[in-house]
């Protein structure tokens, strides 16, 4: 078969990037024919083979006269129209698979390929998979940004609320823009072309299903991970968070949680705003963003991580990296996090922003090393897919 797999970017930038690379070569590797369509960029490291991209659009640079253009360019891409019709012409792909498509790509694309399939009668599925809330959340992330709340008064089509709340970088003029994309486009009835929207967390799903039109389609699937081999350490005493220095990845509390314990020491590998905040604890040891051989042993010799998150995060990768090498987690209970921290059985969950629920639940983990060796033995026997048995099931969605 032929996977078209649909990105804004193609290049390294996240978590949606490093799973479309993965699927893509992993059904390569079972003998499928696989392209990419999305943006050009320096950075590009995938493509098609007639070369045909959109221009790089960079929302925070860029000419006053580009800045012009954007949010009319942010709602509808006669540019994405035409490139994607030369890669379907010339790649004549059996399944498109869209990903992160919004803004830069457009809904558009959905209508270029509904317009060649019925030309060319051909049978392409389209496919989708939600990494975030974009579709049912002009935002993505379901909170609002002046006051941190986490916030679901747009589910059900409800999307003046993002102009009200200024929900998009707490800007009226860039909320504005968002609110008209979700409207136009639901209005248009665009999305009922898209035949399985894959989400990576039930509560995703149940999200998405507040949509009518979305609530046949939905399939959740947790995300597919690496296997670690196994690898004799020795745990040392420190509590481990790794991540992004954000507020809605719940580091202030998780901040003031260490402040608290000062005989407990933390080691916090990443990058983000809150850098010298969290430089600024005595027992925090802020050793910068890490990945590779470095991370992985910092998560095998912590004494257990901490997924303190206060977004209705999904199937967060720092989660199942950790149990995979046996390493406890102790997770907000929020979004999809307690699908894969089972409270009581693999780890422990806490109220996500309560510090003290977090302090007494650090206290239990570090001090009862008994039940901390049991929750380990529970997470290294978790089966979790690998990107293989991923697609296997990936498979079954299209035949």
């Amino acid at each position: 078969m032929k996977f078209l797999i649909i990105n804004k970017f193609l290049y390294p930038n996240g978590g949606s990037e490093t799973y479309i690379f993965k699927l893509g070569e992993c059904l390569k590797s079972q003998g499928h024919e696989v392209e990419y369509f999305g943006m050009e960029h320096v950075g590009r490291c995938v493509g098609n083979s007639v070369n045909a991209y959109t221009s790089d659009m960079d929302f925070h640079g860029g000419s006053k006269l580009s800045k012009l253009t954007y949010p009319i360019k942010t709602i509808y891409s006669k540019e994405a129209r035409i490139q994607i019709r030369k890669v379907l012409d010339d790649f004549k792909p059996d399944v498109c698979h869209l990903n992160n498509f919004n803004y830069q790509l457009t809904p558009s694309i959905i209508l270029e390929i509904v317009k060649w399939r019925k030309e060319n009668n051909r049978e392409c599925k389209i496919l989708f998979t939600a990494h975030d809330y974009q579709l049912v959340c002009p935002n993505h992330m379901m909170n609002i940004p002046a006051t941190h709340e986490n916030c679901e008064k747009c589910l059900g089509g409800h999307f003046g609320n993002c102009l009200k709340n200024k929900c998009i970088h707490n800007s009226t003029a860039k909320s504005a823009v968002g609110t008209m994309e979700a409207v136009y486009w639901n209005f248009r009835g665009t999305y009922k072309y898209i035949d399985k929207i894959i989400c990576c967390s039930e509560f995703l799903k149940s999200k998405m299903d507040t949509n009518p039109i979305f609530k046949d389609k939905t399939v959740a699937m947790h995300n597919f991970i690496d296997t670690a081999p196994s690898m004799d350490v020795v745990k040392k005493d420190y509590i481990l968070y790794f991540g992004r220095y954000s507020q809605e990845k719940g580091v202030k509390t998780l901040i003031e949680a260490a402040k608290r314990l000062p005989d407990i020491m933390f080691i916090f590998a990443g990058n983000g705003d809150l850098k010298d905040e969290i430089e600024a604890v005595e027992n925090i040891t802020n050793v910068g963003f890490k990945s590779g051989d470095e991370l992985d042993r910092l998560i095998r010799e912590a004494k257990f991580s901490v997924c303190p998150s206060e977004w209705y995060e999904n199937c967060p990768f720092s989660v199942m990296e950790s149990q995979e090498r046996g390493t406890v987690v102790l997770g907000a209970a929020i979004g999809g996090i307690p699908e894969l921290v089972i409270d009581g059985e693999n780890g422990l969950l806490f109220k996500s922003g309560d510090v003290d629920d977090l302090v007494e639940k650090i206290g239990k983990l570090w001090n009862y090393l008994a039940l901390l060796n049991e929750y380990s033995e529970k997470c290294a026997s978790l089966e979790r897919d690998s990107v293989d048995s991923y697609v296997m099931k990936y498979l079954k969605l299209i035949y």
